[in-house]
């Protein structure tokens, strides 16, 4: 008898499942065989986390939505019930304003908002085509096969990020390598706070010499905030880290993934590499963003008054968490929700969140998307992957998905 998709924490025909729960290994691109289950008996169900706590899962798009912009639900990690991460190594803390609630959340996020603005993002656009054009040429010179990953697909948005902050870019080995660590979700407590304290300080030390000598760059502005009074030294450092971090992480591991994810959808990659048309892009970008959907623990939430989701009262001091990698296959939103299909409208996914907590950068993250689809096919027509697919490493030990390298040749 094949093992059960779903394995019960404990004996009992409604024992809660254990979450986070495994892909199957034949299908990466795919959310775990047990989601998919639990989708199909309904929107909310309770699941079991690493420490015995019981939070709902909601995993159709619809309820994902409704509790995402209910203001009745907190995105406090201190709030009572708050869903503990995936294991007791994970560790907890807030990363500046995505871990708050509003007055001070909106008060923090708006002292950032105009970097990311789409007139602001539109004008790199040509910055970030240099970027590119600069690395696949690179690319081409070298040996063959190349690791996309290191190549082409970590340096674009930590290049970016790099410049918007005024961070020097000959020091992108040390925060990258310390994000990996911050991420990976076997790091310890100690390998954890190690990394985080070393960009830290370094980030703080860059914020020091923006309040002696202010530049035109997004730390000086935060910098600013604080001789204003507005932040202090730790606030500062926070913010800057949750813009480095989330600047070129979620990014990298999308221009991966989603290469990798084309090359094994030959039609799909073929049109796009033809194509002249920038909504079809466009519409690759963002079926892709649906398909992939690189954050896989949720997006978690403690409930602070009763509310009522799909009939169920979720009552005070109870957590929620929001899959939206499956929520992003939920049929009842998009047609034939498994196959991967960049003429489809994807525009209403999950992938960065609902509400007011969406993702800040999407504006940016949408743009380097659009340049990287747009450009490496058509320049490298025959790219393909240099190894078997059973051989690709994937991220089944981060917060963030992926692939830890990817061989390429052509």
């Amino acid at each position: 008898m094949a093992a059960p998709l779903i394995s019960p924490a404990h004996d009992g025909a409604d024992a809660a499942p254990e979450f986070p729960m495994s892909r199957d290994s034949r299908c990466p691109f795919d959310p775990p065989p047990g989601l998919k289950e639990l989708q199909e008996q309904g929107p909310l169900k309770k699941v079991r986390l690493w420490d015995g706590s019981e939070p709902w899962l909601v995993t159709r798009y619809a309820e994902q939505r409704a509790v995402l912009g209910d203001h009745r639900v907190s995105a406090d990690t201190d709030q009572p019930g708050y869903p503990t991460k995936a294991t007791a190594e994970a560790g907890e803390g807030k990363l500046s304003f995505i871990m708050m609630d509003d007055p001070e959340h909106a008060r923090l996020r708006r002292m950032v908002t105009a970097p990311f603005a789409i007139k602001k993002v539109e004008a790199l656009r040509p910055a970030v085509q240099r970027i590119v054009d600069g690395l696949i040429d690179d690319m081409l010179a070298g040996p063959q096969p190349v690791d996309l990953v290191e190549a082409f697909a970590l340096p674009i948005p930590s290049l970016v990020i790099c410049e918007l902050l005024g961070v020097p870019y000959d020091d992108h080995a040390m925060f990258q390598e310390n994000t990996k660590t911050m991420v990976r979700t076997t790091a310890t407590p100690e390998e954890r706070g190690a990394a985080t304290r070393e960009i830290a300080g370094y980030l703080a030390a860059q914020i020091a010499k923006r309040l002696a000598e202010p530049q035109d760059d997004l730390l000086s502005s935060i910098a600013g905030r604080v001789t204003e009074g507005e932040l202090t030294d730790a606030q500062a450092t926070e913010m800057a880290l949750l813009l480095l971090i989330a600047g070129h992480e979620t990014t990298a591991n999308m221009i991966a993934l989603g290469t990798l994810a084309l090359l094994q959808h030959p039609d799909q990659l073929k049109l796009l590499r033809e194509t002249d048309d920038p909504k079809l892009v466009a519409s690759a970008v963002e079926e892709l963003l649906r398909y992939l959907h690189i954050t896989h623990l949720g997006r978690r939430r403690a409930v602070t008054e009763d509310i009522e989701i799909a009939g169920q009262v979720i009552k005070a001091g109870e957590g929620v968490i929001m899959v939206n990698e499956i929520g992003n296959r939920d049929p009842e939103v998009f047609e034939d929700p498994d196959r991967l299909d960049i003429t489809r409208d994807a525009r209403r996914h999950v992938a960065f969140g609902f509400g007011v907590h969406q993702c800040l950068g999407q504006p940016l993250a949408r743009m380097e998307l659009q340049v990287v689809y747009s450009t490496l096919y058509k320049r490298i027509p025959t790219l393909k992957l240099a190894c078997a697919l059973n051989d690709v490493k994937f991220k089944h030990d981060a917060f963030i998905y992926g692939v830890h390298e990817l061989p390429v040749s052509w």
